[in-house]
């Protein structure tokens, strides 16, 4: 059988006595006529001088010929395997990263705390602040309700100011007790916290005066939140509402009830108690006028009998009330006798505001806003109708009804009749809702 490679040291014939292997002459490859030699045993990893090869029968100082194969095994390079860390070292590696990070992370936190010093120390941690009355214009408007901490966030959100805790620092230091109104003031873009302060606190520093007056409130309310916005008086809005005919209103107007338009409204903080008035009142007539109402009588009429829908119903339910008003004012109406019977008129003659009558009140015909005593509209208006309970009135629905009652005065649902005894069944409903209630919901 043949071997590919010998399993057994080659002949001692075939070595000289220097411990060379012979080769024949045609194995030569320089073609030399001496014999050519190939040397044995000088592989690094089989050679010392102190193995004791010269017992086994060879030259001190030169080791066995190895068989060829085990040659090749010894000579193959290390696996990959074998050259990856071992996990002594991974585990070292890992620490010393650890070790290094946290070293850095101490020296970030000293640096932090040294830059915090040092802004204490310099008074660099002071709010940032603007120098100065700042540049260009600009209009900034306080809402009611607005504090100074929602002021001041405004404020930067439109560069008027540079920080809020600044500004609230101004405050407090310098209010004395004033409060800023709300309104559409002047300002400037980057002033500082205390200029922007006294832009809004003082005398000239509102560009105009805002007033919010919503719709059913009466004269007196009305006039509340005007001397509130403004800081005129009560007085003087009062006295003028003792001559509303000064102001266009016809004749048999008692004061300037129901012509005080609601609204919102940005007075010049120049305008006088009269100069307001007149503001609002021709909100009022430039309201009825788009209605084509232009008689000034029918103006007063329309505008009492929209002080009612806006007092009785909710805005979904103004046209069909606005009918059923109509249809009791119908001469030939014999199912209220020409009776109105509205809980809000009784109430506004009696100068309180409730859902409940004694039989007494509603019998009293002294009270010339009694519409269960008297037929027909009350003497006047009853409080400010929007300009969506004007239209109503001025254009009513055609309907069959004599009769309304809001059931549920959560959700405003109302329900109409046109005979007493369908009402009374939607009425017995209301009183249900109501015992379900809180005391006082239904007063």
């Amino acid at each position: 059988m043949s071997h590919r490679y010998p399993d057994h040291r080659p002949a001692e014939a075939d070595y000289d006595g220097a411990g060379y292997r012979r080769r024949p002459y045609d194995e030569d490859p320089q073609g030399h006529d001496e014999p050519a030699y190939d040397q044995y045993g000088y592989d690094a990893g089989g050679y010392d001088a102190d193995d004791g090869y010269a017992d086994q029968g060879y030259a001190r100082g030169h080791a066995a010929p190895e068989p060829v194969a085990q040659l090749f095994e010894e000579q193959q390079l290390p696996s990959r395997r074998s050259r990856r860390p071992s996990r002594e070292k991974m585990l070292r590696r890992r620490r010393r990263t650890i070790v290094v990070g946290a070293v850095l992370l101490f020296f970030v936190v000293v640096l932090i705390g040294l830059i915090l010093f040092l802004r204490d120390l310099l008074g660099m941690n002071e709010p940032k602040d603007y120098e100065g009355a700042g540049t260009g214009s600009v209009v900034f408007t306080v809402n009611p309700g607005d504090g100074p901490m929602v002021i001041g966030g405004n404020l930067v959100s439109q560069d008027i100011i540079a920080n809020s805790d600044r500004f609230m620092e101004v405050v407090a230091a310098e209010a004395d007790g004033r409060e800023i109104q709300p309104g559409e003031y002047e300002m400037r873009y980057q002033m500082s916290a205390s200029a922007a302060f006294e832009a809004l606190i003082g005398e000239q520093g509102g560009l105009v005066h805002y007033a919010a007056v919503a719709r059913d409130l009466r004269q007196g309310e009305v006039f509340e939140i005007l001397s509130t916005s403004t800081g005129i008086p009560v007085s003087e809005f009062e006295a003028l509402a003792e001559t509303p005919q000064q102001f266009g209103l016809p004749e048999q107007a008692r004061s300037l009830e129901g012509y005080l338009h609601p609204g919102e409204y940005r007075f010049d903080v120049n305008l006088t108690a009269s100069d307001i008035v007149s503001e609002m009142v021709a909100q009022t007539f430039a309201v009825l006028e788009e209605d084509g109402i232009t008689d000034p009588a029918e103006q007063y009429r329309i505008l009492t009998k929209a002080s009612i829908i806006q007092a009785e119903a909710g805005e979904a339910d103004y046209a069909t009330v606005a009918g059923s008003i109509e249809n009791r004012l119908k001469p030939d109406n014999t199912e209220t006798n020409g009776l109105i019977q509205s809980d809000a008129t009784v109430t506004y003659g009696l100068d309180r505001k409730s859902y409940n009558l004694t039989p007494e009140e509603k019998a009293d015909k002294s009270n010339p806003y009694n519409t269960y005593a008297n037929p027909g509209l009350p003497v006047g208006p009853i409080g400010s109708p929007s300009r969506e309970a004007i239209d109503a009135a001025a254009n009513p629905a055609d309907v069959p009804y004599y009769y309304w009652v809001t059931v549920n005065l959560d959700s405003g649902e109302t329900k109409f009749s046109s005979t007493l005894a369908e009402h009374a069944r939607y009425v017995a409903e209301y009183q249900e809702w109501c015992s379900g209630q809180e005391p006082g919901r239904c007063d």
